[in-house]
């Protein structure tokens, strides 16, 4: 499995950009790390008990904290923290980002759930 050789927060875009060993290179929206987060609390405790996280449009990230050396925890700026992040599962994010992202979306159309962004 590939291991980040590079973590770069911006704050101000609220993205996450890793860099593993095998050049792999990803930019994940912090609203991605959160919805997906692999907490209890977002993927429930079984298959098929994940539950849509509303109204994650700007979290940030406050703190990036190591654990081990095989993951980090995210302290999302909503509190949320209990999810540890993998090497493997920041990985698969960033491979399968873009279906992700549109299952997300699928989800909140079929919620009623408008995304609500500031205005740039």
């Amino acid at each position: 499995m590939p291991t980040p050789t590079e973590f770069n927060l911006h704050r101000a875009s609220r993205v996450l950009e890793i860099t593993f060993d095998d050049d792999a290179h990803f930019t994940l929206p912090v609203e991605l790390l959160r919805v997906y987060s692999p907490s209890a609390e977002v993927m429930g405790h079984g298959p098929g008990q994940r539950v849509l996280q509303l109204g994650k449009e700007e979290v940030g990230i406050d703190k990036i904290e190591p654990v081990g050396n095989y993951a980090v925890c995210l302290h999302f700026d909503d509190e949320h923290n209990t999810g540890i992040f993998s090497w493997e599962y920041l990985y698969n994010l960033g491979k399968n980002q873009e279906g992700l992202w549109a299952d997300y979306l699928a989800e909140l159309e079929k919620a009623g759930h408008k995304r609500k962004l500031r205005p740039s």
